[in-house]
């Protein structure tokens, strides 16, 4: 169907999210920050990309913005978990400002997963 890049800093999240998307019959490519995700954009032109707003070296916010001024066009579904002080409604209505059009609160299902492919891949 269609090839997703994960971004997203915590290993077992990732792989997990990975196995949920072949199951529906995509392509997961994985990357560990905002600059792993940048650099496998340019090598491997994925569908859509889901980048978690907290990571470190480079979070999902700075990226989404490297995204857009490189003009990539590439659809983003923002995630988000929260941290501290800061919910993931705060980061998830920041990614949508910064231009990803679909936003998920971990944890998620599948169908919320599915729900939010389908919004940025039709």
């Amino acid at each position: 169907m269609a090839v997703i890049l994960i971004a997203d800093d915590d290993v077992w999240f990732r792989r997990l999210l990975a196995q949920m998307l072949k199951k529906e019959g995509h392509e997961a490519v994985e990357a560990v920050d905002g600059a792993d995700a940048l650099a496998k954009m340019r090598t491997q032109r994925p569908d859509a990309v889901i980048m978690d707003m907290l990571m470190p070296n480079m979070d999902g916010a700075d990226a989404i913005v490297q995204m857009r001024q490189q003009g990539l066009g590439i659809p983003i579904v923002a995630m988000s978990g929260g941290r501290r002080a800061v919910t993931s409604e705060f980061n998830l209505e920041s990614a949508r400002l910064l231009g990803a059009q679909a936003g998920l609160p971990k944890p998620f299902t599948a169908a919320q997963l599915r729900a939010a492919l389908g919004e940025v891949l039709r």
